[in-house]
């Protein structure tokens, strides 16, 4: 359970390297409502787990860490019900070498029956966050959440941003072994997260207006008062290393519509640390039947790496990726020309000489 909650978890933002945090810190302090609740850390879809019984941030941290001064002051609640109290938290951090934010939502504002009609942090957690911010201590925000958020201030200013989601029994633990470099995150997102809910429905496979954002300056199908991508894109997801994702090849740059291809790339760890990359292949239609999205999920593979070292890997592409259902329903692949990317998200750039075309004959 530890070692799956430390593999799902992604790192949205470490700026200038604020984590991991060294293992030296001598007093550590938790804010927020999610430091230290076990009913909330396992979620509301869990079977036989027990909150009780939960490892909490708080105590994950402190098994982390026996000889430092570890304490959690909540702040204020995820609920808004309680303001939030500047002067505990001022006084808590003030002797702090490093701030943990534990913010997000707690476990009954997701699961069944639990629609939110907002998208940002709810209550008073980002004001929260604005304090700590404000008091100048390193910190890194820890989300706890069911749901992709529109963390608008938190993301542009935070300097190091953990996504947990519902972590589980042993999600403290977990926390603590990412936060502290136990563990190297290499987690992606598997959905977007808005920079606000007015950008709602957002997702990376969308089809093209008859007016795209990149046609021109105006009268285009962009928004007036936030860019038109996400705050964090569908497979975006840090590491404590560096990847370098390369040398991509087809094997044949024509495909009959039943036949299949090889599509390979070199990936290599260029930090200094083991860790996971996660090398995705996208595909885009240019032109056919029926209109196809600006870019599809077609293949990934999560990959470990020593450092320096470097791995080939592959897809394959046949039928079942390049076709589609047609006006009739009748599942078909279509003469036409292709593009192929590959890289570590969904903004990955053109990866292979393309276009390439299928050929029926």
């Amino acid at each position: 359970a530890r070692e799956s909650a430390a593999r799902s978890m992604v790192l949205l933002k470490n700026d200038n390297n604020v984590l991991p945090f060294a293992k030296t810190v001598k007093n550590v302090v938790i804010v927020g409502p999610l430091g230290d609740s076990g009913d909330d850390i396992i979620g509301p879809w869990h079977g036989d787990g027990r909150g009780a019984e939960a490892i909490t941030l708080l105590a994950g941290v402190r098994n982390q860490l026996p000889k430092a001064q570890v304490v959690h002051v909540l702040g204020c609640d995820a609920e808004g019900k309680k303001p939030l109290d500047r002067a505990a938290v001022s006084q808590a951090i003030s002797g702090a070498d490093v701030v943990i934010v534990a913010v997000g939502e707690k476990a009954s504002m997701s699961g069944e029956a639990s629609c939110r009609s907002s998208l940002d942090l709810p209550g008073e957690q980002t004001d929260l966050v604005r304090l700590v911010h404000d008091s100048g201590k390193p910190y890194a925000v820890a989300l706890q959440n069911g749901r992709p958020l529109s963390l608008r201030w938190v993301a542009e200013k935070s300097p190091a941003i953990l996504e947990a989601w519902f972590p589980g029994s042993e999600g403290g633990n977990a926390m603590a072994d990412v936060l502290f470099g136990d563990s190297n995150p290499g987690g992606k997102l598997p959905i977007s997260f808005p920079r606000t809910v007015g950008q709602c429905p957002i997702y990376y496979n969308y089809k093209n207006t008859g007016r795209p954002a990149d046609l021109r300056d105006s009268y285009v199908s962009n928004y007036l008062d936030v860019p038109n991508d996400p705050q964090f894109v569908f497979g975006h997801g840090l590491s404590y290393t560096r990847f370098q994702i390369d040398g991509v090849k087809l094997s044949s740059p024509t495909i009959r519509p039943d036949g299949q291809i090889t599509v390979t790339a070199t990936v290599k760890n260029t930090g200094a640390r083991a860790g996971d990359e996660v090398v995705q292949l996208y595909i885009r239609d240019r032109i056919s039947s029926v209109t196809r999205p600006v870019r599809e999920l077609k293949g990934f593979k999560r990959v470990a790496l020593q450092p320096g070292e470097s791995q080939q890997v592959s897809f394959d592409l046949g039928p079942r990726e390049l076709g589609f259902y047609d006006l009739d329903m009748h599942w078909i692949v279509e003469p036409g020309d292709f593009d192929v990317f590959v890289g570590n998200s969904s903004k990955a750039k053109l990866g292979a000489a393309s276009p390439w075309r299928l050929h029926t004959e």
